[in-house]
């Protein structure tokens, strides 16, 4: 299973859900079954790294961001990962956008996997406080832990689908 995770310059939320998420992955012994990335939908930073207050703050919670630089979603994203996790409803509608009419990827929210229910927006924490940068990190820590759910969940059923417990079928990782 391939999921990428987009907000606006991929140098703060989305590098900040690729680190929880891929920690949870690891942490769950999936990282040989679940692939994580992270874009934006704006090219702004492309290149760079994760804010350094972003990397401060997820690394004081044990998440690395490390090795992270900012991409542009591209056209072949919508066929190359299976879920595209927007973090607020701006890329949302910009991911919607952008996908080709029969793109493999379902383009969902991050919130929608939270314990608190679908409807809210991982706010952008980079014009303010280091507060705003705590509240995404609890936010997507909530939310990653629920689709981490979700993803182990469909792993499941593509494996009983292709006859074989806990094995995706061909083609797909």
């Amino acid at each position: 299973m391939r999921i990428l995770f987009v907000c606006m310059g991929n140098i703060c939320r989305s590098p900040t859900a690729e680190g929880v998420f891929r920690k949870l992955v690891t942490d769950a012994g999936l990282q040989d079954r679940i692939h994580v990335e992270s874009a934006g939908t704006h090219g702004y930073h492309v290149g760079a790294p994760p804010d350094r207050r972003a990397a401060s703050a997820a690394r004081a919670r044990g998440f690395d961001l490390s090795g992270i630089e900012a991409r542009r979603v591209s056209p072949d994203d919508f066929d190359q990962f299976d879920l595209i996790v927007a973090l607020d409803s701006d890329n949302y509608g910009h991911l919607s956008g952008m996908a080709p009419r029969d793109a493999r990827a379902e383009i969902r929210r991050l919130m929608d996997f939270a314990s608190e229910g679908s409807g809210r927006d991982v706010p952008d924490p980079y014009y303010g406080g280091l507060n705003g940068f705590e509240l995404v990190l609890d936010m997507v820590e909530d939310a990653c832990a629920g689709l981490l759910r979700e993803a182990s969940s469909r792993l499941g059923r593509m494996g009983h689908a292709a006859g074989q417990p806990g094995k995706p079928p061909p083609g797909r990782n």
